[in-house]
């Protein structure tokens, strides 16, 4: 049986470490039972591991899937079969121990498979789909099962064909490649001290990149150059190492977050007439300053003043 809460503590999955309390959260255990959920059309947010995900602090009038423990993979020699709620790290490790390359990026990576196939994770001149083959997905709207190849997959920097879209990943095939373990651990081994130095640990509550980079730039080379290191807003720090981090420093509220992300976002476009992209999600109920404040970010309504 699926498990199911009602009005439960969301800021407990978030790795923002915020948020309030949403109205049911459902985890299934299995494909099957995640599809026997996606089959009833009660839910509106698939979510894995929430890496990226930042949650109102407002009670959250939504019903949410969480896929974090359907989490099985298995390898037939270089091709690896995974589920979508598998975590990065944990199938990195097993590829080193197998001496398979590939997957060296994800050891840093807090997200899941699902989230990481549909947004095209990358890193360190690797990416989710140097090594893809097809995956399962969920079409919502015809509540049918298909099978998507690399091809229709169409990925590119930060994005797939299913990238907010009707389908809904179930489970993954991936071909690596073969390699030595002394040579996928120091690889391992410097990506995550470049993680170390330039990015913040989840001592304190993040959700990775704040803002997308735009085409040949870097969001965080401009939010430096607009001096947003070490920018606050109520317990919310942009972190000092590398502006497009934002750290839940102290009991930071979304509108804190948000609040921070208005600045970055707003300072941006007027010295650069750039329009920097969210990275993450927000998840709250419209009419709340929290709301509004996502709205202008996102662009799809204009800040008046006052």
């Amino acid at each position: 049986m699926v498990e199911i809460f009602e009005n439960y503590e969301i800021k407990n999955e978030s790795t923002f470490r915020i948020g309030g309390k949403v109205k049911k959260v459902a985890f299934p255990k299995s494909v099957d039972e995640l599809i026997e959920l996606l089959n009833k059309d009660e839910y509106e947010y698939i979510l894995g591991n929430c890496s990226n995900v930042l949650f109102s602090s407002k009670d959250i009038n939504k019903k949410i899937i969480i896929t974090k423990n359907i989490n099985k993979f298995n390898f037939e020699r270089k091709k690896l079969y995974v589920e979508c709620g598998a975590r990065g790290p944990v199938v990195s490790k097993e590829c080193k121990n197998r001496c398979l390359s590939g997957f060296e990026f994800l050891i840093g990576f807090p997200g899941s498979f699902g989230g990481m196939i549909c947004m095209n994770a990358s890193a360190h001149n690797q990416s989710i789909s140097d090594t893809f083959i097809s995956a399962r997905v969920f079409d919502l709207a015809k509540k049918e099962i298909l099978t998507f190849n690399k091809e229709f997959m169409e990925f590119s920097y930060r994005k797939s064909k299913i990238l907010n879209s009707n389908y809904i990943v179930l489970d993954a095939e991936f071909e690596l490649k073969d390699g030595t373990s002394e040579q996928i651990e120091e690889l391992m081994t410097r990506n995550m001290e470049f993680r170390k130095k330039h990015q913040p640990s989840l001592m304190y509550g993040n959700a990775g990149s704040i803002f997308k980079n735009p085409e040949n730039d870097s969001a965080g080379r401009l939010l430096d150059l607009c001096k947003m290191k070490g920018e606050k807003s109520g317990g919310a720090k942009i972190f000092e190492n590398h502006a497009n981090f934002i750290l839940n420093y102290d009991n930071a509220t979304a509108e804190d977050v948000l609040s921070l992300m208005y600045k970055m976002y707003s300072n941006v476009k007027e010295k650069y007439t750039i329009e920097l992209k969210p990275e993450i999600k927000y998840i709250g109920d419209k009419g709340t300053k929290e709301y509004k404040l996502w709205e202008i970010i996102t662009g799809n309504i204009q800040m008046t003043q006052k």
